[in-house]
């Protein structure tokens, strides 16, 4: 017996880990700085770490009243209906419950590239199709309705990621509006806000609500996660927001008891921890300034907790970072093979990546060098100046 055809399916790649690492080049753990994942660099919320503990001897129980208490916690923060917002385990598990309530066989989801790989994954295990819509690094990853639209042809699901993963960049919410307003009254705009607290705009949950001179919408739905601001990207919870209108949807699609005792309790601690959060924004503020400062290659403008940056040959700069201690992404599984992705790590972190990076720059300058018999180095520093289009 086999499971049903996955050939048209794809493995999720994550960011490698530092004890994988080290188990992998015999080495200390403590060698080495992750800024790979783009995971909080102060940890969890100090309130939510002592949720957990204290949670602990409930995790006998099924979570229903922490469940009722975080979903009414989550929807005062947005001034919305407890029915509108959908908690899940982590931000896919949302993606997995907007897919069920809305996707038929053969549908059609739109899909930016490069972009979050769980996007077609989850729509392809709910038998939809994926298409895609590019974003072009000779445009600085530019996000529009235009681009958008270009690409539209009646798609069920359309998703739109701001800040955008891996390059950081954000969409406007009047090109949010124009691009809902130009598709089919069938078509679902899913605004993906993994990142959205660092970004300095307006949250999409306008669009919902009919905020800020904004006409109400039942097209528009909002992904959010406690993973990154919050730092729990360890318990899992994330959550959609939907429109009022089929908002009771939830109920018949998600999985019983959606997110766990332990991460409704340490949600319901970090969401009033805003000390923790602004923190986090700050540091990622200043590390996302530092890194353009001071890396000697072109570093995209961001508004996540990350920058991408043009390197030429991603694979072999990340294998030499990672070999000198300083673990990065990669972004070749993003389609972008000339790229590595910088977590914003603490103000020691950020500043070994930099001086780490800036060092294997210079090392592959000089290979480079060799490999083109002996080119002047001002041709050469000149050349590796020019972003990579």
């Amino acid at each position: 017996m086999q499971p049903r055809d996955l050939s048209d399916h794809v493995a999720y790649e994550a960011g490698r880990g530092i004890e994988e690492v080290a188990r992998e080049l015999d080495r200390d753990p403590s060698e080495f700085v992750k800024l790979a994942s783009n995971e909080n660099p102060h940890g969890p919320s100090p309130a939510a770490a002592v949720a957990v503990r204290e949670a602990a001897s409930s995790v006998s129980s099924y979570p229903k009243a922490a469940h009722a208490d975080l979903t009414e916690a989550v929807a005062e923060r947005w001034d919305v209906a407890d029915e509108q917002v959908w908690l899940a385990n982590g931000g896919d598990g949302a993606l997995d419950y907007l897919h069920r309530a809305m996707i038929e066989p053969d549908d059609t989801v739109l899909v930016p590239s490069p972009g979050f790989a769980y996007y077609g994954m989850s729509a392809r295990y709910h038998h939809g199709d994926v298409r895609e819509y590019e974003l072009s690094k000779a445009d600085d990853f530019a996000q529009d309705a235009e681009t958008v639209l270009e690409a539209y042809d009646g798609d069920r699901i359309v998703f739109l990621t701001s800040p955008h993963n891996p390059t950081g960049s954000t969409i406007p919410l009047e090109e949010v509006e124009r691009l809902a307003e130009a598709t089919d009254d069938e078509t679902l705009i899913v605004v993906d806000e993994a990142y959205g607290e660092f970004a300095d705009r307006d949250s999409a949950i306008a669009l919902l609500e009919g905020r800020d001179g904004f006409d109400a919408r039942d097209d528009v739905a909002v992904l959010r996660t406690f993973s990154k601001a919050y730092g729990l990207a360890g318990v899992r919870l994330g959550y959609a927001v939907v429109p009022d209108e089929w908002a009771d949807a939830y109920a018949r699609v998600n999985t019983p008891f959606a997110a766990s005792e332990i991460a409704c309790r340490a949600g319901l601690a970090a969401i009033d921890d805003e000390e923790h959060v602004e923190r986090t924004v700050e540091t990622a503020r200043d590390s996302r300034a530092y890194m353009r400062e001071h890396i000697d290659a072109h570093v995209w403008e961001s508004e996540g907790n990350f920058v991408l940056v043009d390197v030429d040959d991603a694979s072999a700069v990340a294998e030499e970072m990672q070999r000198r201690g300083v673990i990065v992404r990669d972004c070749s599984s993003f389609g972008l093979p000339g790229c590595i992705r910088i977590t914003c790590g603490t103000e020691d972190e950020t500043e070994r990546a930099v001086e780490t990076l800036n060092e294997v720059l210079a090392d592959v300058d000089v290979d480079t060098d060799a490999d083109r018999g002996g080119e002047s180095e001002t041709d050469a520093s000149t050349e590796a100046e020019v972003p990579d289009t």
